[in-house]
């Protein structure tokens, strides 16, 4: 069975920064594409960023480009998104997924599995 279990969300001012974490059991976060969703009250799911399996290349929204950063520790099997220059615009429930998205990495519905997700509240 395979878990996702975040940490690391909070309340912090506009241009501060968080650090969120994706503790993954069940599977080694190595062979799985990993990913971190957002979704804001009456908004859609939105693909913030990626970490591909093989090679490890990343992939951002733009939104998010050149402040958030995604990366893994293969020995923790755990997944890290730094959030750096926060706006009230990023507050929203975070989501860690993983699966073999086959290039759907963007979709939720590249994703088999997910965390129960971690509120992230930016204040201006």
């Amino acid at each position: 069975q395979v878990q996702l279990v975040e940490s690391g969300g909070g309340l912090v001012q506009a241009g501060g920064s968080l650090r969120l974490s994706c503790v993954v059991s069940g599977r080694t976060v190595s062979r799985l594409d990993m990913g971190w969703f957002r979704q804001a009250p009456g908004k859609e799911r939105e693909f913030c960023a990626v970490i591909r399996w093989s090679g490890g290349s990343t992939a951002y929204v733009d939104s998010v480009k050149d402040r958030f950063t995604i990366s893994r520790d293969n020995a923790k099997n755990t997944v890290y998104l730094q959030m750096n220059s926060l706006k009230p615009e990023d507050t929203a429930i975070y989501y860690c997924a993983a699966g073999l998205t086959q290039n759907r990495y963007s979709s939720p519905a590249g994703y088999q599995y997910w965390g129960q997700g971690t509120q992230v509240t930016v204040s201006s």
